[in-house]
Order: structure tokens, then C-alpha cells, then sequence
């Protein structure tokens, strides 16, 4: 049974393509048929993007689509495997939680910066907010993962995180 959380991260990805798509078709047909088309339309679709990047990434860690080489693992069996899985998924967490922490000191500082997006005048943060975000939503995945790969007596991974 899928949990809200996984539903939203799916939801989230599949209507901001939805809408992402609506908006670069807008903008073709207003360029080509009616030769001007409101310049918000590619930033906007330009930051929906962004944001479907950094939630797919922790999505695809959850579904453990990442590309890996998994060659030189497959030589190994039991604990050894284990332990090899381990140090990698702590070393990918240390690169996440480096995103999240950084990300969010980014958006802080442009929070204090006032600084805005040329076309719309958004704030500046909104777009940055997807940095932490998605830092932080792999960091969960792979404490996940890593929970998953020392409960099971298996030797090969399972295609996706049951926690």
C-alpha cells in the first residue's frame, strides 16, 4: 500500500509536467500564431522544471532509479555487500544533506536580498526552495534505504524501499 507521502511526490510530479507542458505550448502558439507571447510563461515553466528535477531525484532514489554501476557490486555477497552498500549510500546522504543544509542557507540569504525573478518578480527564494527540498527529501530516502538493505537477509537490493 502506497503511502500520502509517496501519492504526493507522484501527484506533485505529474500535474507540474501537466501544467509544465500547457505552459511551453502556450507560449509556442502565441509566438508562431499570434506572433507575441507573455515572456512569464517560459520563466514559470522554466522553475516548474526545476522543482520536478529536485523532487524526482528524491523519488527516483525511493524507487532506486539512480543510475549506479552495479558491476563491481554484484562480486560481493552477505555482509560484504552490505557494508559496500552502506559506505556508498552514507557517502550519496553526506552529498544530500550538503545540498539541504547549503541549499537552505541560499534561500535565507536571498530571502534577505530581496532579490526577484526578471519576468514574474517572484521572489527569488521560491525557486532556490527547491534545492533544499529535494536535498533533504533524498537524505530521508536513503536513511530509508539504508534501514531496508540491513533488515533484509537477501542479497540483492528489492526494486523499491518498503519502510
Amino acid at each position: 500500500m502506497k503511502k500520502k507521502f509517496d501519492v504526493l511526490e507522484e501527484t506533485i510530479l505529474v500535474l507540474t509536467l501537466a501544467l509544465m507542458v500547457a505552459l511551453i505550448f502556450g507560449q509556442v502558439v502565441g509566438r508562431y500564431v499570434f506572433s507575441s507571447a507573455p515572456s512569464w510563461t517560459e520563466e514559470m515553466a522554466r522553475y516548474i522544471h526545476i522543482f520536478q528535477v529536485w523532487i524526482g531525484a528524491s523519488y527516483a532514489v525511493k524507487k532506486r532509479q539512480h543510475i549506479r554501476i552495479e558491476s563491481f557490486i554484484e562480486l560481493f555477497k552477505g555482509t560484504a555487500r552490505k557494508l559496500l552498500e552502506t559506505v556508498s549510500l552514507i557517502i550519496w546522504f553526506l552529498l544530500a544533506l550538503f545540498l539541504a543544509v547549503f541549499g537552505t542557507q541560499l534561500v535565507l540569504a536571498s530571502l534577505q536580498n530581496g532579490q526577484v525573478t526578471p519576468a514574474m518578480q517572484l521572489p527569488m527564494w521560491i525557486p532556490f526552495l527547491a534545492i533544499p527540498i529535494g536535498g533533504a527529501g533524498m537524505a530521508l530516502r536513503l536513511l530509508q534505504q539504508l534501514v531496508t538493505i540491513w533488515r533484509t537477509n537477501d542479497d540483492s537490493p528489492s526494486g523499491e524501499v518498503r519502510v
